[in-house]
């Protein structure tokens, strides 16, 4: 059985794929590659996977994937490149606010450096990289997952490298057995609610809260857009599913919720399930998108200014693909609605804790 390899560890996603691959056995030994910085954090969720997984081993390796052989010792390069069956790349900037220059560092930079890596693997069985279903910028309609289309712009940084990445790995196709995963926007697990930071749909659930002690909450804007929110035990299971199937290899696929949900009922039902109310009236859009450049409103209301783009972006995932291999192995998408009064449970117990908030600038 051979070793797999992470990048972005202790990040949560490569920390739940860790402890689902010991769990369903498809690995007993798994190398992670940790930046100086974060040596503390992540042999803290070594020690506490390996408490759950006592017979499985955790190899923790000093390094950073900005640089050649991921800036490993040399010694450590010849112990393990042999080993690695499976290296799963997931390290990124995903901060929506995030600065061109740190961005294309880490996301597309970094990404090269691990292809190079990937090349001198002699025993690879498969590649498996994150990449984003938002790569599609702001191209609108059906986005295929075998497109990989320049579109006509991008909303933010972390949408164009995450973009200029993918097309890099693409260009390994002909030549590494890789398959290219194309998440929707990741919340907590569906049954317990359980994630480590409130991004995403979560600046929604800040700003209701901040503001539930005014009369009514209004609507932001008018939408007939849907937004693609999928729980982060779907990610896992599909992805540790599609790591062993044969006909993943060499594909690109959306793992995003195949019926995802108006941006409108989502809003209605965060307003209703936190404040008891449904929303009322309507803000301009134009108003809000103005009120969140001012730095003291993002803080307060606990929401980047970046995250109102996608209220009215009008496109649909295409998932044929990922749903048909998914469906032989019994994965489906949970509900994002029907599952969240979980994902609320889970916020209201932790909205105060520090380290679940993101910094907003």
């Amino acid at each position: 059985m051979g070793v797999h390899f992470f990048t972005g560890f202790p990040g949560f996603i490569s920390s739940q794929l860790i402890r689902e691959i010991f769990r369903k056995n498809q690995a007993q030994e798994v190398v992670v590659i940790v930046l100086a910085g974060e040596l503390v954090k992540a042999n803290i969720e070594k020690d506490s996977i390996i408490a759950e997984f006592p017979n499985c081993l955790i190899r923790i390796v000093e390094g950073d994937i900005t640089l050649p052989n991921l800036g490993l010792e040399n010694q450590t390069v010849q112990e393990v490149v042999p080993q690695i069956e499976v290296l799963w790349h997931l390290a990124a900037i995903y901060d929506l606010a995030v600065p061109r220059d740190i961005a294309w560092k880490v996301n597309v930079h970094g990404t090269t450096m691990v292809n190079d890596f990937v090349r001198s693997l002699p025993n690879l069985r498969r590649y498996m990289y994150f990449s984003t279903a938002y790569v599609a910028g702001t191209r609108e309609g059906v986005l295929k997952e075998n497109e990989l289309v320049r579109p006509p712009a991008f909303k933010n940084y972390y949408e164009e490298t995450k973009y200029e990445a993918e097309h890099r790995v693409e260009d390994l196709k002909s030549e590494i057995p890789l398959t290219i995963i194309r998440p929707g926007i990741v919340r907590g697990h569906s049954e317990t609610g359980e994630t480590i930071k409130f991004d995403g749909p979560y600046f929604f659930l800040n700003m209701v809260d901040k503001l539930k002690w005014l009369p009514f909450i209004p609507y932001i804007g008018q939408s007939t857009s849907t937004i693609n929110v999928v729980p982060v035990d779907y990610i896992i299971n599909a992805s540790t599913y599609l790591v062993d199937e044969k006909c993943a290899e060499g594909k690109t696929l959306h793992l995003t919720d195949p019926n995802p949900h108006p941006v409108q009922a989502v809003y209605r039902t965060m307003v209703k399930l936190l404040t008891s109310q449904s929303p009322k009236g309507q803000f301009p859009l134009i108003l809000a998108k103005v009120s969140l450049r001012v730095p003291f409103i993002r803080k307060k209301l606990g929401v980047e200014q970046e995250t109102l783009d996608y209220l009215t972006w009008n496109a649909h995932f295409d998932t044929t693909e990922a749903v048909a291999i998914l469906t032989k192995g019994g994965i489906t998408c949970p509900d994002f609605i029907d599952t969240m009064p979980i994902m609320i449970d889970f916020y209201l117990a932790h909205k105060e804790e520090k380290n679940y908030q993101i910094q907003i600038k």
